[in-house]
């Protein structure tokens, strides 16, 4: 039978942050909590069976919240012949529910942390490895990180930088960034994080290819510490 096909995409900033949203939203059902709770807590996957059981619930209404969490990424199905029979009349394997791989995070505002943790710790590893500086290769990575998203991306400079988290707002001809992806990293860290989102900025318009903007230092309170001023 064909599969429906899912139209958001996952690689997609802000598909992903809308996902997690609903993912965690969907917890909120209390049946369908203590149905992931009791799946999260046991050492193998769970059959609905084992899980009406253990919560006292019709094995229908467990099937439909299981089934509900794997919809949402929550849960991840396998299926597994439990008699440890083979071939032939060994009959269907089971449907069985066990807790996704899948990160799921929502923050408000929106935080990039994840982003951040990588890039650092790809410059430490490549910096240790070649001997360059470890700021040098931060810079290079998140100019990287940059023209990939950049490339990636469908539309103007205004949209990308709205569905990864910085809030563009128009000040005259500049565009400042109401929101930093890395906040509390910036604020304990400032000249190393804040020289990080300058390289990733601007790697982010060459991605786009969009030469009207030069991505500029400008720290300030409440706001990111960088900020588009139109090309020379």
């Amino acid at each position: 039978m064909d599969q429906p096909t899912d139209p958001k995409d996952p690689t997609d900033p802000q598909d992903a942050s809308q996902a997690d949203i609903a993912a965690v939203a969907s917890l909120d059902e209390p049946t369908r909590r203590r149905l992931y709770d009791h799946v999260a807590r046991q050492p193998g996957p769970v059959s609905r069976d084992e899980a009406a059981a253990a919560l006292g619930l019709a094995r229908q209404t467990a099937a439909f919240h299981l089934d509900r969490l794997a919809e949402e990424s929550l849960l991840d199905v396998v299926y597994e012949r439990r008699t440890g029979r083979t071939g032939p009349g060994a009959g269907r394997p089971a449907k069985l529910y066990r807790r996704s791989a899948r990160h799921i995070a929502v923050s408000l505002p929106d935080r990039r942390y994840e982003l951040a943790g990588r890039l650092l710790a790809q410059a430490v590893e490549e910096a240790e490895a070649s001997g360059e500086p470890v700021r040098g290769v931060l810079h290079r990575k998140a100019a990287e990180a940059g023209e990939s998203l950049g490339r990636q991306a469908g539309g103007g400079v205004f949209e990308v930088l709205e569905r990864n988290g910085f809030e563009p707002r128009q000040e005259g001809d500049a565009v400042v960034l109401a929101n930093c992806p890395f906040h509390a990293l910036a604020r304990d860290h400032t000249e190393t994080v804040c020289g990080m989102n300058l390289h990733l900025v601007g790697g982010l318009l060459t991605g786009l290819g969009d030469a009207s903007f030069r991505a500029r230092p400008a720290p300030g309170p409440g706001r990111c510490c960088v900020r588009l001023e139109p090309a020379p």
